[in-house]
């Protein structure tokens, strides 16, 4: 350790994001990606916006393109906060509305940035035993508390947990934060942003990585009344003013105008993950119902870690997760069928050997 580190540096414990290996041939299973690129408009777009301009600052509120999300769900682009993918999102929540006295409850299995948050800000925090099904018991969060985070659909797990379920816990804790990681919502998820107008307390953290398929734009959102997304704009104007560049914003915005491309590629990618739950289970493995573009899956008589080795040594990756509860499950990304479909034959000779 360094003696030139900062004290909270020393107790640090970052988040380990998936591998980004250059292997031929490579079946990429680990990171969630979208399989199909983002819509030509986004690139044209992008192309466009590649000019002499680009010497400029960005517009340091993305005014455009608040203004188009919010036409997209009936709010006010004061009703917006845009930020360089939603984990910036998160963190300027975790610091700006969900740091206090009591402790902030999340689920024990969820997206494990959220203990690096708390770790880096300080923030006191209780995990929430998923039940023995991994599903999220709302009763759980009916208890004193410091503001609430809930990942929906849940990762890893895929689970989702239905509207009534999210306006139960929010309207329980009318004197605290409720933050809704939408990350996975339109793979066949319910969005809470429809409780908006009703409930202060809720804020609601969405990204273009996964369904708009920009990963590598950066690109992540929240929405919530206009008291919530002053406090984002507070830390993201004390931290970096200009967190989208000229190209991601017009990306963003072009994304967002090709709803039928949209609407193809997340069709195509929801088609393909029953069809993985299916080849899976006839296998043998348990399969979590899921609606992410990911499956939570284990073989009950195969070791997780095992077979992700293996499956590794065959140029497809998966994730494994050395973690209590669920270290002998997989999740697998949903790739195109032909990804897809030489994931089954690995196994298949995997679990025939």
């Amino acid at each position: 350790m360094s003696r030139y580190w900062s004290p909270v540096i020393h107790s640090l414990k970052p988040y380990v994001p998936g591998e980004q290996p250059q292997i031929e041939r490579l079946v990429k299973l680990n990171t969630n990606e979208n399989p199909y690129g983002p819509s030509p408009r986004v690139i044209e777009a992008i192309r466009a916006a590649t000019t002499d301009s680009l010497r400029l600052y960005p517009d340091p509120k993305a005014s455009v393109l608040r203004e188009t999300i919010a036409s997209l769900h009936n709010l006010t682009p004061e009703q917006v906060f845009v930020g360089n993918g939603s984990d910036e999102v998160l963190a300027h929540a975790f610091l700006g509305l969900l740091k206090h006295e009591a402790p902030l409850l999340f689920a024990d299995i969820t997206y494990s940035f959220y203990p690096v948050y708390c770790g880096l800000y300080q923030v006191h925090y209780e995990p929430v035993p998923l039940r023995d099904d991994f599903t999220i018991a709302p009763g759980d969060y009916l208890r004193p508390n410091g503001g609430i985070l809930i990942a929906n659909p849940n990762a890893p797990t895929g689970i989702a947990l239905p509207p009534e379920s999210i306006e139960r816990i929010i309207a329980a804790n009318p004197d605290s934060v409720v933050v809704i990681d939408e990350a996975y919502i339109d793979f066949g998820g319910v969005s809470a942003v429809g409780l908006i107008a009703d409930h202060p307390n809720l804020l609601i953290v969405q990204t273009l990585s996964k369904s708009r398929s920009l990963a590598g734009l950066r690109v992540g959102f929240a929405m919530g009344q206009r008291e919530l997304i002053e406090a984002l704009e507070r830390v993201k104007d004390s931290f970096n003013s200009y967190p989208l560049d000229r190209l991601a914003i017009a990306g963003a915005v072009a994304a967002f105008e090709d709803q039928a491309y949209f609407d193809e590629a997340r069709g195509k990618i929801i088609r393909t993950r029953e069809r993985l739950a299916k080849d899976l289970q006839e296998l043998g493995f348990h399969v979590l119902p899921s609606q992410a573009n990911f499956i939570f899956a284990r073989h009950p008589e195969r070791d997780g870690a095992e077979l992700s080795l293996q499956l590794r040594e065959r140029s497809i990756l998966v994730r494994h997760f050395k973690l209590p509860r669920i270290d002998q499950f997989l999740r697998i990304s949903i790739g195109t069928d032909d990804q897809c479909g030489k994931l089954v034959g690995a196994l298949k000779v995997i679990l025939q050997d």
